[in-house]
């Protein structure tokens, strides 16, 4: 199991960051290189909620679905996705900093299939270069609206 982790100290109150990356269409407004957001069910926003999200990597656009399996709203938000013979489990956690607001991401990466297991650690650069853009896209989004 691979396991990826990055932090952001943003200028914005807890509130507004939680929302923007626990509400499907607000995290889709912040990152712009995800360009069509699909619900599947019908919520929207909370546990349950299954989206299918259509990103541009490296030229070309990559589709994924991912499930809200915990919110807790101003507190935590985890996706699950099963996509290329890997389990993706992603943690996004807010918590107060001073006048701000820490963002943690931790995405688990659990490979159950024989090429997954040969392939990601291939991609892990890109895929690490990508999280980084997402969380740098949260906290601009976040801080210039």
């Amino acid at each position: 199991m691979a396991q990826y982790v990055a932090t952001r100290s943003i200028a914005a109150p807890v509130a507004r960051v939680f929302e923007t990356v626990a509400h499907v269409d607000r995290f889709q407004e912040a990152v712009p290189h995800i360009t069509d957001v699909e619900f599947l069910t019908e919520t929207h926003s909370g546990v349950g909620t299954r989206f299918r999200e259509t990103r541009l990597m490296r030229g070309r656009e990559a589709s994924t679905e991912l499930e809200v399996t915990e919110y807790v709203p101003d507190e935590r938000v985890r996706l699950v996705s099963d996509a290329g013979g890997t389990i993706w489990d992603t943690v996004f956690t807010v918590q107060a900093e001073g006048a701000g607001t820490e963002l943690s991401m931790v995405m688990d990466a659990r490979p159950y299939k024989l090429t997954a297991r040969v392939v990601n650690p291939m991609i892990s650069r890109m895929l690490t270069k990508a999280l980084e853009a997402d969380m740098d896209a949260v906290k601009a989004y976040c801080e210039g609206e």
